[in-house]
């Protein structure tokens, strides 16, 4: 069972990682939208669907696979680990903002620009790149 779940976990990081990194770039474009247009309301509709129906969803399992994983791994007391979850949980607060900026969009009250966007698009490559060499390599 343990590796059925570590499949499951791998797949729903890729799709988390996807959204995070998707979301932030269609807020690029839709910030530099006029407001209550056309290709504004249809970048609400795409970060709407994407949201609730890709990033929410592969959080809460990739959470929860994990936590199995730990769990059934014995891996609770590897340095590694805290390290990862650190980063992990870092990358859910960015979730949590990102949630929050949809809203805004979607309210038509977003007051962050495209460039602000584009510089936060990096936050979740940068964690990304922490928690893969540190699964991997096991430093500590």
């Amino acid at each position: 069972m343990y590796e059925w779940i570590k499949a499951l976990h791998i797949m729903a990081v890729i799709s988390w990682m996807a959204a995070m990194l998707y979301l932030p770039r269609l807020f690029v474009y839709h910030a530099d939208a006029e407001t209550g247009s056309v290709q504004s309301e249809t970048f609400k509709v795409m970060e709407r669907r994407l949201l609730k129906g890709i990033c929410n969803p592969a959080m809460i399992v990739t959470w929860l696979a994990g936590i199995y994983l730990i769990y059934e791994g014995g891996w609770i007391r590897s340095g590694w680990l805290h390290g990862k979850l650190a980063l992990v949980l870092l990358l859910s607060a960015f979730h949590g903002f990102i949630v929050r900026w949809w809203k805004a969009f979607a309210a038509d009250k977003n007051v962050h620009s495209s460039r602000f966007f584009r510089m936060v698009n990096e936050i979740p490559a940068l964690l990304m790149v922490g928690i893969v060499l540190l699964v991997v390599l096991k430093p500590f």
